[in-house]
């Protein structure tokens, strides 16, 4: 059974719904792809699922640890690559929230989720996946 049901609208522009909440997104082709820019554009949308799926990841396990990451932030910057046009690099900046503190321990073991989330397994290994934490 489909998950998703995408229509192209024209224009450059799609429309995706997520068939089992009824919840839409759309997308707009970069303005340095002949596009509009006036909305995610399908990298746009790997960079967010890469960032996404980590932060999920992440609070699993510190629900299962007892570990509070509530209100953790991350700031996504994509590089694209030319010849053929790709996503190059995905940089991922985390900040921890202000006033907690984790041990090495709860550290590693929210870094390695990050890293081991399904989005970040699934992606090419040509894409670099540059990560950091600030605590």
């Amino acid at each position: 059974m489909a998950t998703i049901k995408s229509t192209y609208s024209g224009n450059l522009r799609t429309t995706a719904q997520h068939l089992a909440s009824g919840n839409s997104i759309i997308t707009d082709a970069p303005v340095d792809n002949n596009g509009k820019g006036e909305a995610f554009s399908p990298t746009d949308l790997v960079s967010a699922a890469l960032g996404s799926c980590m932060m999920t990841i992440m609070g699993i396990v510190a629900n299962r640890s007892n570990i509070d990451i509530e209100g953790m932030e991350i700031e996504i910057t994509k590089i694209m690559s030319a010849e053929p046009r790709r996503i190059g690099e995905i940089i991922l900046n985390f900040t921890m929230p202000a006033g907690k503190t984790y041990s090495d321990k709860e550290k590693s073991m929210l870094e390695n989720a990050a890293h081991t989330c399904p989005v970040a397994l699934s992606l090419h290994p040509d894409i670099k996946q540059t990560v950091n934490f600030q605590y």
